[in-house]
């Protein structure tokens, strides 16, 4: 009925999705273009033969990528502050988590003095008493 059809328009769209996303780099046999034309024309075979013969599939095993947070508590964006290879822990998620609960925690109690600051110094400044 209409599921090899839709079999079909579904290794087709994945195909060409999957063509188009790939990097130049990462296509054999023929040039991107080419490879894109032949799917197009040639739907069903053309995907397979995208998948058996034009993509490059990554022969190495690869870590996932993660997020990595200084080991130093130095602003990130100073020129010091910039990540040498020793800085960066892959830390687990729970300690990136707790990192970033113990900066937010900083950030508020800075933002905390500076108001109290800017309070007395507009009592001084007005001649108030607490």
């Amino acid at each position: 009925m209409l599921v090899v059809p839709l079999l079909v328009l579904t290794l087709f769209v994945f195909a060409l999705v999957d063509l188009i996303l790939r990097r130049s780099d990462h296509v054999k046999h023929l040039p991107k273009v080419a490879w894109v034309f032949i799917v197009i024309l040639l739907p069903l075979i053309g995907s397979i033969l995208w998948f058996a013969v034009g993509r490059e599939y990554e022969t190495s095993v690869s870590r996932p990528r993660t997020l990595r947070m200084p080991a130093t508590r130095s602003d990130p964006w100073s020129a010091s502050g910039r990540s040498r290879a020793s800085d960066l822990d892959p830390a687990s998620t729970e300690a990136q988590l707790a990192a970033l609960e113990r900066e937010i925690e900083d950030a508020e109690r800075a933002e905390r003095i500076r108001r109290l600051e800017d309070e007395l110094r507009r009592r001084s400044d007005t001649g108030e008493t607490a």
